[in-house]
């Protein structure tokens, strides 16, 4: 069984790999054409953009790959051996804190090479060294509490029931439609959230979400801008009421008709159910996830020298989601790119066709994201339509189109996952 599933990890790693170095290439190619929303200067800093960030993620999955085999074959007796508590409970929890602080520091220099290199040369990132500190200390309390005492039922769960993957599923499944609503709260701690002021934007805003059969719940502006100058708007919560959050770059780069546009498109998804959909979605990946890793012979823990118990379980659970995810990406994908389509076309009927156009246009020249991807990666990744098909489908065609005029670039550019992967917050 342990040989079965090194071999399904490398075909995995494999395709992962092949995928990203056909992006490489294709962009490479594309960048020497003619270009396409942008003028010359600012596509080939986009392309350049695109390149170095897969660049790094192949390093990345290699780095990936060696600690999969690393952890399978030698790393859970390692850390076992480390580990001794009386109570299974506190061995299990404390057996995962140590699995994932040693995956955060294998992985801690790829975030900072990404963020104050890559972002950085590219005039992306605003982030200083004690923020980004701040910010990581933050993150590691929030998890120890709140992880820690999910890592406590879990571990409860399968240490007394025959069938813990149908209750951890449960578990799982809650705490996931939960952190929808909580995502607002675990922001504030990161970001400050200050009223919109009484004007025509916050008056019109509420039209538009009683427009939608909404009710605003709060319209509150983002300090994003403090991290990052890419732009970004999102509504919060599961029910009727809702926040709206926008980001402080978004509100400096957009006018009044463009930004209702943006917010139409994001009512399209709450109008069309989009949200419990992309939740159903992630249940059944879930689901079949927990079935599949609940129902892992103990031949396969004793093969790798370790007992079957609740810590190396979970950290197995862990190891193999991004493998089975892998598996359901195209589909999740496939489905999200059709409400995207869907969500433009409810966009364009509450803000207006041509504001929707307007602001995809503009959000292409402020963030010079590279419009175009090999089509595998559209296939497996793209969650959002390639901007060009969705300028089409609004009945737009830009493949010969040139935005702006050449100019000294000074801040490079941002690749193309999607236009709205800035905007949209799902």
């Amino acid at each position: 069984m342990l040989e079965i599933i090194l071999a399904l990890y490398t075909i995995y790693t494999f395709m992962r790999i092949y995928i990203s170095v056909m992006q490489i290439g294709y962009i490479n190619d594309e960048k020497r054409k003619d270009p396409v929303l942008m003028p010359k200067g600012k596509y080939t800093v986009a392309a350049n953009y695109a390149v170095a960030k897969e660049k790094l993620s192949l390093v990345e999955m290699f780095v990936d790959y060696l600690m999969f085999v690393w952890w399978v074959l030698a790393g859970f007796v390692f850390l076992s051996s480390l580990i001794h508590a009386e109570n299974a409970i506190i061995q299990a929890v404390l057996f995962l804190f140590g699995f994932i602080a040693i995956n955060y520091v294998v992985g801690l220099p790829f975030q900072l090479y990404q963020t104050f290199k890559i972002d950085e040369d590219f005039g992306f990132n605003k982030m200083t060294p004690k923020m980004f500190i701040m910010d990581n200390l933050k993150s590691a309390l929030l998890f120890f509490v709140i992880g820690g005492v999910i890592f406590s039922l879990l571990a409860w769960i399968i240490s007394n029931y025959a069938n813990w993957w149908l209750l951890g599923f449960i578990l799982m499944f809650s705490i996931a439609v939960m952190a929808n609503v909580l995502m607002p709260f675990f922001m504030s701690l990161f970001n400050k959230f200050s009223p919109l002021e009484e004007g025509e934007l916050r008056d019109a805003i509420i039209r538009l979400m009683e427009q939608a059969g909404l009710k605003s719940d709060g319209i509150f502006i983002m300090d994003a801008s403090k991290r990052d100058s890419r732009l970004n708007a999102f509504f919060g919560g599961l029910g009727k009421s809702k926040r709206v959050v926008l980001f402080d770059t978004l509100v400096e780069k957009l006018n009044q008709k463009e930004l209702l546009a943006v917010l139409g498109h994001e009512l399209g998804h709450f109008s069309h159910g989009d949200i419990w959909k992309n939740i159903a979605l992630m249940g059944v990946l879930l689901f079949i996830s927990f079935y599949l890793f609940g129902h892992l012979p103990d031949d396969l823990f004793i093969a790798m020298g370790v007992s079957p118990e609740a810590g190396v379980k979970i950290a197995m659970l862990m190891l193999l989601l991004p493998l089975v995810s892998f598996v359901f990406t195209p589909v999740m994908s496939y489905v999200s790119r059709h409400n995207e389509y869907a969500a433009d076309e409810f966009g364009s009927k509450m803000g207006g066709k041509e504001n929707l156009v307007s602001a995809l246009m503009k959000l292409v020249t402020e963030n010079k994201a590279f419009p175009k991807s090999h089509p595998l990666v559209i296939f497996f990744y793209y969650t959002h339509p390639p901007v060009l098909e969705r300028l089409k489908e609004l009945g737009y065609d830009a493949s010969n189109v040139i935005i702006g005029e050449e100019e000294k670039l000074e801040e490079p550019a941002l690749p193309n996952d999607g236009i709205f992967a800035y905007i949209d917050k799902e």
